[in-house]
């Protein structure tokens, strides 16, 4: 039986939901990935391999087969390290599933275990606020999302210290939402003189949202 756990992958500003799904088979040792990832994503088989060794767990002898569905969907990034090690500590029984069910889950993996962080936990977070779960980021990124909305972020320093939290040892404390710091005034194209058609065409690309070059 598979384990599954939420994440998703990004399209521009819009994060699109993902599962991945870890089913360990009979079979000779290997550490499958499919679901059109990209070489990020492909690479994080030795991450993930490398913070679970971090934790002093053996691999199983068994085939590791991980699909990111929808399978023709591109995914692109290290944030999905996090939901396999989390999917494949579930199927190894490390983890009980039905405790990752509630989460959608984003970050990038050390080798030593740590919880690195990624780009775009403020959609991710926006995304788990639309389907009323919860979101499990690194913890370098918590105040951010736990800006976006009042959703329970489990923002973890290290995988250990996350699969405690989930075992209910060590409770994580829950991260206080991040301030919003108003931007100084930059430069301003009133202080170049001349060039009226150049600064015609930057006024224009900003006002329309165009491409520059």
């Amino acid at each position: 039986m598979a384990a599954i756990v939420a994440t998703v992958a990004y399209l521009g500003l819009e994060a699109r939901a993902v599962e991945v799904q870890v089913q360990l088979i009979a079979g000779l040792p290997a550490f499958n990935l499919v679901g059109l990832g990209d070489k990020a994503v492909g690479e994080s088989r030795e991450r993930v391999r490398g913070a679970i060794a971090a934790m002093g767990l053996a691999m199983p002898p068994k085939r590791i087969a991980v699909n990111l569905s929808p399978a023709d969907l591109p995914k692109e990034g290290s944030h999905f390290d996090l939901p396999i090690a989390l999917g494949l500590l579930a199927a190894m029984g490390v983890v009980d599933a039905e405790a990752l069910a509630d989460y959608v889950i984003v970050g990038e993996l050390t080798l030593d275990g740590r919880i690195a962080a990624s780009p775009g936990v403020l959609l991710a977070a926006l995304h788990a606020a639309e389907l009323g779960r919860g979101l499990i980021c690194p913890a370098a990124q918590g105040a951010e999302a736990a800006w976006a909305s009042s959703i329970e972020v489990l923002a973890a320093p290290d995988l250990l210290s996350l699969i405690n939290h989930l075992k209910g040892h060590g409770l994580l404390s829950a991260p206080a939402p991040g301030e919003v710091v108003a931007g100084g005034e930059g430069p301003d194209l009133r202080q170049v003189r001349g060039q009226e058609t150049a600064k015609r065409a930057l006024e224009i690309a900003a006002a329309g949202g165009h491409n520059l070059l």
